[in-house]
């Protein structure tokens, strides 16, 4: 054991030779390099095979009872200041570890398919093999300064993946908000961690946790100042891991390639934040207002992620409003003090959802067969439907997806979220009212995604869309700028000479006529040249192979937290897994299973998942793809309403509207925080050219007119000078004597 860990100091390093051979190769042979550009997928794929194996045999030593390990080395030492670098080996990094090795690899074998025909297929695989070798530094890391040095890496990392189509405005301004909006979390990370030092005089963990305890318990610091210090720590993991309210980056950030999506914010990037916190989760418990803060930030991210989704129409944007909810569960987790169930949830969540990314991937994929390259209609999923026949290796995977995360037994995320609803009715009533109700969003969401992808008939046809003006579809892109013609909504894509700002100022309101449009499932028939028509086709084998993969995790990586045994002999491998962070953060670890309890709990929270799925049956069911006329809700309104169905087109417009406009909160900080910032640039703008320079230039200007004036007051004449010259001295001589 001791020899293995002696060599762990390698894990971040070993996925680097392909990023930089591939550098080297483009720099001095780059046409060589370019002509056997698809063999680099192989040695990156081994690569992180290598760290997987390593990985998984460092935890299973974890689960053997191994303990902690930290090797670490002086780097710089001056007088009392010593800066060291090293790495650390616990539970919670052998975690991430697998998490991201795992993933990881099954995003580079689906990738080298994917992004096959991209001319940028090069530079994907050196910023992959980059940011995989950053985050795997990240999880290692002993100190605070090393895990800043590897964020900022990781940062970087996901800017250049999000903007990797550059040449697309959209792109380049998602990468941009991205940038700027975790810049605001990673400088409070930075003053939290200076301010941390200067009270406790280190950046190693262990020995921060300590002395931060001895200073609280004997009143040593200042409990305000601490406060603020761990406040502007988790600042950091708040914009790293989406919640609110630094949450607006997460869904521009789909206008990168969707493998990207699976591995940096399904499962490793937006993760970090959450292994920060869970990291400083030691000093966080001694300071209850912080964990409050913690568990009240979650559970707001949780509603608002799932309501954003209900209304959404880009597969990809759905699913990343619901990465947002899901890890709010996980922040709600962690401030509650559930260690264990707050882990748990993030390894079901990090499979579950880069599986269902993947399968979006693989839609997506598909649907590019009908209209080439436009994320404006190949991600709508209101031009979809019908994908089942087309598609059934991609819809079996994407339904057990769907299932886990709406949390149905036995798939993975059941057993991870069932208990974390369980700490919340013991921690709040109304935060566990709020997550339930939240876990009935997800099943709503989740199913309205998959029924208007996979259910029904397929309801695009490339001709009719692309060359009528009369199409049955009218929708707001969320690609590009909204125009109304004849009262109805028609698609305007984005071109390059479009303006885009970081935060939207366009509000898009969406009334009945267009949402009964956009109906679900709606049959087009009598298409011109319908049996010329080109459809979907199943992805290719080394994208379906990672799904299978996928699957199989998804089905079956539940299986560590689930108790053998009765009683108090009970014993699950997590609870084994977990047991040396759990004794380190002097949490109770619970012995005791009641199976009773546990049944009890279950069959209400998959009672209100099945409530979901119903209402999303009722709503976009398969009913509706052969009575495109019936509108259950309009049936509801105008039979059982009757008069007051005004009111209620009103309440569902505004459900609607809210979800489609993510809340408004973007249009907040444009006209706050955008415009106000500019105002105030403006007007610094105008003090420093009319205060600042206007003063030494209204002085020299002065000074030129009053010459200009004086020298024709010269005569010549010696007595006028003289005369002047005493007159003045005179006068002012008798100011000063009389003031």
């Amino acid at each position: 054991m001791e020899h293995t860990y002696q060599y762990a100091w390698i894990i971040p390093l070993v996925p680097l030779p392909v990023p930089i051979a591939i550098g080297v190769g483009l720099l001095l042979v780059p046409a060589a390099t370019k002509k056997i550009r698809r063999i680099w997928a192989f040695p990156s794929v081994l690569l992180l095979s290598i760290v997987m194996i390593f990985s998984v045999d460092l935890s299973i030593q974890q689960i053997n009872g191994s303990p902690i390990y930290q090797y670490v080395r002086s780097w710089t030492i001056n007088n009392d200041f010593s800066l060291d670098f090293g790495y650390l080996i616990d539970p919670l990094t052998s975690i991430m570890l697998i998490l991201i090795t795992t993933v990881g690899t099954m995003v580079l074998i689906y990738s080298d398919n994917y992004m096959s025909h991209d001319r940028g297929y090069l530079r994907f695989f050196a910023y992959m093999g980059f940011f995989n070798a950053s985050m795997l530094g990240l999880v290692t890391s002993s100190n605070l300064i090393q895990i800043y040095i590897f964020w900022e890496l990781v940062g970087m990392c996901s800017y250049l993946l999000i903007g990797f189509w550059f040449t697309r405005p959209l792109a380049a301004s998602a990468c941009q908000k991205a940038f700027v909006t975790n810049r605001v979390g990673d400088f409070g990370l930075f003053l939290g961690i200076l301010g941390l030092y200067w009270v406790t005089g280190s950046f190693e963990f262990r020995d921060l946790f300590e002395i931060a305890n001895n200073l609280i318990d004997n009143n040593g610091v200042n409990s305000l100042f601490l406060t603020l210090c761990a406040s502007l720590l988790f600042v950091g993991a708040i914009a790293k891991s989406a919640q609110f309210p630094l949450h607006v980056w997460l869904p521009d950030a789909m206008e990168g390639p969707t493998p990207i999506s699976a591995l940096i914010h399904a499962a490793t990037m937006v993760a970090a934040g959450i292994f920060l916190v869970a990291r400083l989760l030691p000093l966080f418990t001694a300071i209850p207002s912080i964990m409050n803060i913690i568990s009240l930030v979650g559970i707001i991210t949780i509603l608002l992620g799932a309501t954003f989704a209900l209304a959404q129409r880009d597969i990809k944007r759905s699913l990343a409003y619901s990465t947002m909810s899901q890890l709010g569960y996980i922040m709600l987790a962690l401030g509650m003090g559930s260690y264990r169930a707050a882990l748990f949830h993030l390894i079901t969540h990090a499979y579950s959802k880069a599986l269902l990314f993947l399968g979006s991937g693989s839609i997506i994929h598909s649907m590019e067969t009908l209209v080439g390259y436009s994320p404006d209609k190949s991600q709508n999923m209101a031009l979809m439907g019908g994908l089942t026949k087309y598609v059934p290796i991609t819809k079996t995977a994407f339904l057990l997806g769907t299932l886990s995360l709406c949390g149905i037994p036995p798939l993975a995320c059941f057993w991870s979220k069932d208990e974390i609803l369980n700490d919340s009715w013991v921690y709040s009533p109304i935060f566990a009212i709020i997550a339930c109700f939240t876990a009935g969003l997800t099943a709503f969401y989740m199913f309205r995604m998959y029924l208007l992808t996979f259910e029904g008939h397929l309801n695009f046809h490339f001709q009719n869309y692309c060359g009528k003006k009369n199409n049955v579809f009218y929708s707001i892109s969320i690609w590009g700028k909204k125009e109304r013609k004849k009262k109805n909504w028609i698609l305007s894509t984005m071109n390059n000479n479009e303006r885009v700002s970081f935060f939207s100022k366009k509000i898009y309101p969406m009334d009945a006529h267009v949402r009964n449009m956009m109906r679900p499932l709606i049959t087009i028939k009598n298409f011109p040249n319908q049996k010329n028509a080109p459809y979907p086709y199943e992805s290719e084998n080394t994208m379906l192979l990672p799904l299978l993969v996928l699957v199989l995790f998804t089905l079956f990586v539940g299986s560590i937290g689930i108790p053998f045994g009765p009683g108090r002999t009970h014993f699950d491998i997590l609870s084994k897994w977990l047991t040396p962070s759990i004794n380190f953060l002097h949490l109770n670890a619970n012995n005791y299973f009641d199976w009773y309890e546990f049944v009890r709990n279950a069959i209400f929270s998959v009672s209100i998942a099945f409530f979901g799925i119903v209402i999303a049956f009722l709503l976009y069911g398969p009913a509706y793809s052969y009575f495109p006329n019936f509108n259950l809700i309009n049936f509801f309104v105008n039979v059982k309403l009757g008069p007051r169905r005004i009111f209620w087109d009103k309440i569902i417009n505004g459900i609607y509207n809210w979800s489609y406009n993510r809340g408004y909160i973007d249009v907040f900080y444009a006209k706050t925080l955008t415009k106000g910032i500019r105002g105030l640039a403006k007007l610094t703008h105008f003090f420093d050219r009319q205060v600042v320079d206007g003063i030494p230039n209204g002085i020299g200007v002065t000074s030129f007119f009053v010459a200009e004036i004086i020298k024709y007051l010269g005569g010549g004449r010696i007595s006028s000078y003289l005369f002047f010259y005493l007159f003045y001295v005179s006068l002012f001589l008798f100011l000063v004597l009389v003031i």
